[in-house]
């Protein structure tokens, strides 16, 4: 199984890339969100990856994180989803608005995604929203445990290619799973259930995309504060 993979950027596709890893070419599909964070040809880049095993074919999927790559995995168990779509839904929206999008039950945001339609959609929210909450702690814990794969395409680099360094976009979308993270955990000691945090924090990451754990925590709270 290939997880993950190291190497320079050989050429970009309208849906994939080639990555030159030692002389060998990869060819891995990729979002077009994950493909705009690429570097042009002759880049060094880092990918996660999920090998597709059919009869009469190998396809090679690639992530930016971790979580992006566990989030492709669960929107595949939903019947009627396959790759082209989970790919769709995680161009337009990204690891955490899937998220956002699926606790929020805003099947809507997901239907937006190109070939997904109403019942798919209503179908993703209803059977992945009690996973959600844990998917979403999980993108902050994996980021804080193991960095992310834009640090580790900076090392590659300095040891091996030379070249630029990891792109900003990849940076923003860590730090943003890795906020939420922390304020569900803030919330879940604070006595609130996984259900009702995760709604919340998603709620007021959505408001404000580049708010950092404090801020999520402030407005997570006034949300589920008592009204009236």
């Amino acid at each position: 199984m290939i997880g993950k993979l190291s190497g320079r950027v050989d050429y970009k596709g309208e849906d994939h890339v080639l990555i030159d890893v030692h002389g060998v070419g990869y060819l891995v599909y990729c979002s077009e969100r994950t493909l705009s964070a690429l570097p042009a040809p002759g880049g060094a880049a880092a990918l996660y990856t999920e090998l597709l095993v059919r009869e009469d074919l190998l396809q090679l999927f690639g992530f930016t994180t971790l979580l992006e790559k566990e989030w492709h995995r669960l929107l595949m168990s939903v019947q009627g989803v396959g790759a082209k779509a989970s790919m769709a839904i995680l161009g337009g929206l990204g690891a955490e608005g899937v998220g956002r999008a699926i606790t929020l039950g805003d099947w809507n945001a997901i239907k937006a995604a190109r070939g997904i339609g109403p019942k798919t959609a209503q179908r993703i929210v209803n059977e992945l929203k009690d996973k959600a909450p844990g998917v979403m702690a999980l993108g902050g814990t994996i980021q804080m445990a193991m960095g992310t794969v834009a640090a580790e395409s900076e090392a590659v680099i300095d040891a091996d290619l030379g070249g630029s360094a990891p792109a900003q976009g990849a940076r923003n979308h860590n730090t943003t799973a890795a906020a939420q993270s922390e304020a569900l955990s803030a919330l879940g000691n604070l006595g609130y259930g996984p259900g009702e945090a995760a709604s919340a924090v998603a709620q007021a990451a959505s408001d404000a995309p580049e708010a950092d754990t404090p801020a999520l925590i402030r407005s997570a709270l006034k949300l589920l504060a008592p009204k009236g």
